[in-house]
C-alpha cells in the first residue's frame, strides 16, 4: 500500500486570513437572522473566529468542526478562490 498524502489547500480571506478548503461546509450572508443567531451560539460556544480585522462582516464561514468564521470579503469573492 503506498502512502499517499492529502494536499491540503487554503483558501484566503484577506488580512494574513486563510481557511483549509476541504473543512468548509457552506459560505452565507452574514444578514438572516438564522445565520444571526448561529453567530451568537457560536459565540457562547467559544467557536467564533473573527478574520475581518475590524472591518465590516460580509460572508460567514461555517466549519465541520462547528467553527463559525467571519470574513470581510463577499461570499461570492470567496467561491471563486475555491477554482
Amino acid at each position: 500500500m503506498l502512502n499517499k498524502k492529502k494536499q491540503i489547500t487554503l483558501i484566503s480571506l484577506g488580512f494574513n486570513n486563510v481557511v483549509v478548503k476541504d473543512k468548509i461546509v457552506a459560505i452565507v450572508a452574514p444578514e438572516a437572522a438564522p445565520i444571526k443567531r448561529l453567530r451568537e451560539e457560536a459565540r457562547q460556544n467559544k467557536k467564533l473566529i473573527d478574520a475581518t480585522s475590524g472591518r465590516r462582516t460580509r460572508a460567514v464561514i461555517i466549519m465541520e468542526s462547528d467553527h463559525v468564521i467571519l470574513a470581510s470579503v463577499q461570499p461570492e469573492t470567496i467561491a471563486q478562490r475555491f477554482s
